[in-house]
């Protein structure tokens, strides 16, 4: 067995399905050639971290490590943002990036320059397939890639290593750290009458959501999620109170809380506002997170669901009433306030409308910006990972890509992407892959001309506007050059109709939506403060 073969049969012993990439002409195509015989497909994408991040939203809908396959330099250097992203998503994600021999290092300067030193600060780990026992190291890294906080990590490949025959690798247990309990977790329950639980990205998954609603079921207490973490209790629960940022949308019902009970919530998910809060807070953390907004009473570190199961938790004093008006409340702050084109809200809910009426359920992926808003409070999710979204980073560019990986991932299912149309320019390339993939996604651009978040931060700062806004781009015409199917809607009906179509569509579909951005300041006030 060749090194190629081993760490092609590693990577699918572990559940990876498809490595995403732009390949060079060294050993990616030995990678290329080889992974079918494991049962692994390759995916040409059209730019390199467009890839690793189609790659990361695998690794969130599969569990199993993520795969980005580049050339080295300049596809290296396009891949950071990628690993990133991973990295401060916290999905596993292994890099595979040709490299240069010991020999070439000694004359050859074209297209060379430290490849581990330009990923050390986004990877958590880095290993040359050249070293002595390859397979060991390679196991250890993805390992690594896999251990809490999961992240991206660098394995540079030479032609000439990848074919050489790989030795047998002895089977290693890891073992998972230990973390005593801190505080008194049982005391802190017991004195609590209105807990509150914030939930978070380290619980999205089902076997931490089935925890989670048994636990919140017994306390009786509202759920607050962060983006990442929608679905792990579904919107349609009475005890779902909605969205968790950090930010002021929130304050009303986290303010009334005598507990919090952060269950899976890593700090790199909040907004960049000091902490408000003077309750005491339980954390249930995979690990202590060394930098944070506010330091815990008590926690227990460690799988999420054995946590929660340590806990003896009883009824508390909210009512199912108290928790549907802060809901409904938070809700109706963010409503639209302007007029033209489609609202955002209404994209969001018509969009879902048109979805079940066709029969279809599918998961969905939001872009950085300003429209997200009104995406991650709108939409209504069931399940962890049915909302996918690039939160610890907040990378434009991030939906199209991740829809296409959505798609490919549950073809019966297929994507929606809902993106802004700054987001999109940065990744429109992988339109013709969504074509070629012959993918079931619908994307849906938030087409305002602008860079609206930021233009919004302009505004408040009462500076001259410069270096937001757009030339109009026509959208639906650019996807039929790239042959998706191309569709405008400049006012609700025409975009319930466009829906209609392309829930109806064999193939990828765009729709190009006309907005009017004059809602989004009162959103983000209502967001943030």
């Amino acid at each position: 067995m060749t090194l190629t073969e081993a760490l092609l049969a590693e990577l699918a012993r572990r559940g990876t399905r498809r490595i995403w990439g732009v390949p060079g002409g060294g050993s990616s195509l030995d990678i290329i050639e080889a992974a079918p015989r494991f049962g692994i497909d390759f995916i040409l994408a059209r730019q390199e971290a467009n890839a690793a991040i189609a790659a990361m939203a695998d690794a969130e809908l599969t569990g199993a490590p993520g795969v980005v396959l580049t050339t080295k330099g300049p596809g290296v250097g396009n891949a950071v943002n990628g690993l990133a992203c991973a990295t401060l998503e916290r999905a596993p994600l292994l890099l595979l990036a040709d490299g240069f021999t010991p020999k070439q290092r000694s004359w050859v300067t074209h297209q060379y320059f430290d490849q581990r030193a330009m990923t050390a600060g986004v990877t958590k780990g880095y290993a040359r397939a050249d070293a002595e026992a390859p397979m060991a190291g390679i196991i250890a890294l993805l390992d690594e890639a896999e251990a809490a906080p999961r992240g991206a990590v660098h394995l540079d490949l030479t032609g000439e290593a990848v074919r050489r025959p790989a030795q047998p690798v002895e089977p290693v247990q890891s073992m998972a750290p230990h973390h005593q309990p801190e505080g008194d977790a049982a005391a802190l329950l017991a004195a609590a009458r209105r807990p509150v639980l914030l939930v978070g990205v380290e619980a999205a998954n089902a076997t931490d959501a089935a925890a989670l609603r048994r636990l919140a079921e017994t306390l009786g207490c509202p759920v607050l999620v962060t983006y990442k973490a929608k679905g792990v209790l579904p919107d349609a629960h009475p005890l779902y109170a909605g969205i968790f940022t950090g930010g002021t949308l929130e304050a009303p019902c986290v303010g009334q809380a005598d507990l919090l009970i952060q269950v899976g919530l890593d700090p790199v998910e909040l907004i960049l506002q000091p902490w408000r809060y003077s309750a005491p807070i339980l954390d249930i953390a995979l690990r202590p997170h060394p930098v944070r907004y506010a330091t815990p009473t008590a926690a227990l570190h460690g799988p999420l669901a054995d946590s929660m199961a340590l806990l003896a938790p009883r009824a508390s004093t909210w009512t199912a009433a108290d928790i549907a008006a802060l809901r409904d409340t938070a809700l109706a702050a963010l409503e639209w306030q302007g007029t033209g084109g489609v609202s955002p809200p209404d994209i969001v809910r018509i969009a879902q409308r048109e979805a079940r009426a066709a029969g279809a359920t599918p998961r969905v992926s939001v872009d950085a910006g300003a429209h997200m808003f009104s995406a991650t409070a709108f939409w209504q999710c069931e399940a962890p990972r049915d909302l996918l979204i690039s939160n610890g980073l907040a990378s434009m560019g991030f939906a199209l890509p991740a829809g296409i990986a959505a798609a490919v991932h549950d073809p019966a299912r297929g994507a929606i992407a809902f993106t802004g149309d700054g987001g999109l320019m940065m990744c429109m390339g992988e339109l013709a892959t969504a074509a070629q993939l012959g993918v079931k996604l619908v994307t849906i651009v938030f087409n305002d001309s602008a860079l609206s978040l930021i233009d919004i931060k302009q505004q408040q700062r009462q500076l001259p506007q410069s270096g937001v806004r757009f030339t109009r781009t026509d959208f639906a015409a650019v996807a039929e050059g790239f042959g998706v199917k191309g569709l405008r809607a400049e006012d609700p009906a025409q975009y319930a109709a466009a829906l209609r179509q392309g829930f109806a569509h064999d193939g990828p579909v765009l729709i190009d939506v006309t907005v009017n951005p004059a809602g989004y300041p009162a959103q983000l006030q209502a967001m943030r403060g």
